[in-house]
């Protein structure tokens, strides 16, 4: 778990933490993560192992009120915003289609909202941002389901800002991604509504090349629209279902893990209330300040991603931690009166 919008070193742009999902799904049966993780705008990697769970419904699993039920492919009903002008339209489709034709995706009929929806953006130490019609956003997705969509792409026009700091910032290495948060937004509002895998590319102007930008800023550059790895995850994201009547439940989770100061989210609250051993990892820095012991969880703590793949290792051969550090570690008393 990575949560988006709160400039997290790795996650914090699109597609940066992929190499930590691949080698996480290198050593454990099944991962389970969310679009922050696995979208890198062109680019995505199939995980046979991996679980792709919009964060509300991330959070509705960890609370034990939904389960998980892996499927062979959904079909995906792609949304399109009034708002985005035609050329910028015409390109989402193109995007749509080439995903189609050489990945053997299945897509429904397109649908554009029947009003445009006006994404607005937001920056108070984390991004987050609004939609005006969300209704339009709902009757849109409502019609794709009636049409035999499983899971929804939605593509809304996001607001370009060419000329503001924060953008120069993340375009080279720094700051937040002033996207995530309103593309959050969406994907909850049709995931709470209709519980059914949903995520969200933005549609933008194409940005001026600059030669100072970040590797880690290159995925979102190189063409026209986001929607690639968007696709590709819905194709095989689990249906969300009736916890106690699902595959996969939460009780299934056998270890978290999050940055070391991105502890405050419900997910990882209600899932540090069950067995499921929590893994923090401070160099992965982010602008939120919760830490495990600021909240009372109990936590294994780990400096790196390296590090705690390691822990899921010795997790997963029954090997306890502190055998596998120097020193004696000798068995204590405990008094049976307490």
């Amino acid at each position: 778990m990575i949560p988006t919008g709160i400039g997290a070193s790795i996650g914090g742009y699109a597609g940066d933490a992929l190499p930590v999902a691949r080698a996480v799904a290198a050593v454990c049966d099944r991962l389970i993560t969310h679009p922050n993780v696995m979208n890198g705008a062109q680019f995505y990697w199939p995980l046979p192992n991996a679980l792709y769970v919009e964060g509300f419904g991330l959070d509705q699993f960890a609370a034990g009120n939904w389960g998980l039920a892996p499927v062979h492919q959904n079909a995906i009903g792609l949304i399109l915003d009034q708002g985005i002008e035609p050329e910028l339209r015409l390109r989402q489709l193109q995007a749509a289609e080439a995903c189609r034709a050489t990945l053997g995706l299945t897509l429904t009929d397109y649908l554009v909202t029947d009003n445009p929806l006006k994404v607005e953006l937001k920056t108070a130490g984390a991004t987050w941002g609004t939609i005006q019609n969300p209704d339009s956003l709902l009757r849109a997705t409502e019609k794709l389901l009636q049409a035999g969509a499983r899971a929804i792409a939605v593509v809304a026009r996001f607001p370009d800002d060419l000329g503001s700091q924060a953008l120069v910032d993340y375009r080279h290495g720094g700051g937040i991604d002033p996207l995530a948060g309103a593309e959050a937004v969406i994907s909850h509002l049709v995931v709470r509504q209709f519980q059914v895998p949903c995520a969200h590319a933005p549609a933008l102007l194409p940005l001026p090349l600059d030669p100072e930008l970040s590797p880690r800023s290159a995925a979102e550059e190189i063409g026209y629209t986001f929607l690639p790895s968007v696709l590709a995850g819905l194709s095989r994201a689990p249906q969300f279902v009736v916890a106690g009547h699902s595959p996969i439940s939460r009780a299934d989770v056998d270890a978290v893990i999050i940055p070391a100061s991105a502890c405050g989210g419900s997910g990882l609250l209600h899932f540090s209330q069950t067995s499921a051993q929590i893994i923090t990892v401070s160099e992965n820095q982010t602008t939120m300040r919760v830490t495990p012991e600021s909240v009372g969880i109990q936590a294994t703590q780990v400096a790196s991603y390296l590090e705690a793949l390691g822990v899921l290792v010795a997790q997963r051969a029954g090997v306890d931690l502190r055998t596998l550090k120097s020193g004696d570690s000798r068995l204590q008393s405990r008094s049976l009166s307490g």
